[in-house]
């Protein structure tokens, strides 16, 4: 397995795969890698014959100074568990490297990225397009592999595809929950046993609202008052959207799809969690 600093580097060694032939897999990440990385990266490797796995902190996407400060970083022991995956090539370049000179591009693709996460991280989703556009473009990938736990940011990134005229597949992955229930994330990290404990409860509030056979407005208020009736939990928004634009459904007629999302915050640091369902 190859571990690349420069993007000069990376895009010589893949058009050299692009000469013989060869197939390109993205998997993107931001480092402190899980079971659920390793899940992308293990089917990118199954349907590719070379799989880089980028692992770049993005500070363009923190509109919170401490929370890209207490990120965990890793980098080791997750290009160990990438060696074990299969995974060809790490691309772990510097910030520097990614951003010689401010990024000053604006993506906007309302309502798909203004809601939600969009409203609660003012320039989070510029961020993402920043830098996914420029990973995108250093390798030329022909599928993209995307955990949907970030369900939002993956309809963002489909936007932007579409936008830039990318020629890629993306692959939306589905999410790998602990045996609790708690959707597997880098964040999970900064949990105590206890507060990972209490966080398991998001799902189980979730998909107890499934089978309530009540309209939208009482599911909403259901998820929301349940989950705020935990000591250690409290919502920051739950919102039941169009599976496709995000935009808020006000009955489940309303679209083909229909998703809940929500963030929540654990703990007394707090621990911010996201986390989505299907209603249909």
């Amino acid at each position: 397995m190859l571990i690349i600093h420069r993007i000069s580097e990376l895009q010589s060694q893949l058009q050299n795969e692009r000469r013989k032939g060869h197939s390109v897999g993205l998997v993107p990440t931001m480092g402190a890698l899980h079971e659920g990385h390793a899940s992308l990266v293990r089917r990118s490797v199954g349907e590719n014959d070379v799989t880089v796995v980028s692992i770049f902190l993005n500070p363009t996407q923190f509109n919170d100074k401490k929370d890209l400060e207490r990120y965990p970083r890793t980098l080791e022991a997750d290009c160990k568990l990438l060696e074990q995956c299969g995974a060809q090539i790490v691309f772990a370049p510097s910030v520097e490297e990614i951003y010689p000179e401010p990024d000053t591009r604006k993506f906007s693709y309302p309502p798909t990225d203004s809601v939600m996460e969009g409203a609660m991280r003012p320039g989070h989703f510029n961020g993402v397009c920043q830098i996914v556009s420029k990973l995108f473009s250093f390798t030329n990938p022909d599928k993209v592999y995307l955990g949907e736990k970030d369900y939002q940011q993956i309809a963002v990134i489909k936007r932007m595809v579409e936008d830039l005229g990318f020629k890629l597949t993306i692959v939306p992955c589905p999410v790998i929950r602990e045996e609790s229930g708690l959707a597997m994330s880098s964040r999970n990290t900064l949990l105590t046993d206890a507060e990972r404990a209490i966080a398991a409860n998001i799902y189980r509030v979730m998909k107890e609202s499934r089978n309530l056979n009540a309209n939208v407005s009482e599911t909403h208020d259901y998820v929301v008052e349940n989950i705020n009736a935990i000591d250690g939990l409290e919502v920051q928004y739950f919102s039941i959207v169009d599976g496709d634009t995000l935009a808020e459904v006000g009955s489940w007629q309303d679209a083909e799809s229909v998703v809940g999302c929500i963030t929540v915050f654990c703990g007394s640091k707090p621990i911010r969690l996201i986390d989505h369902i299907r209603y249909k």
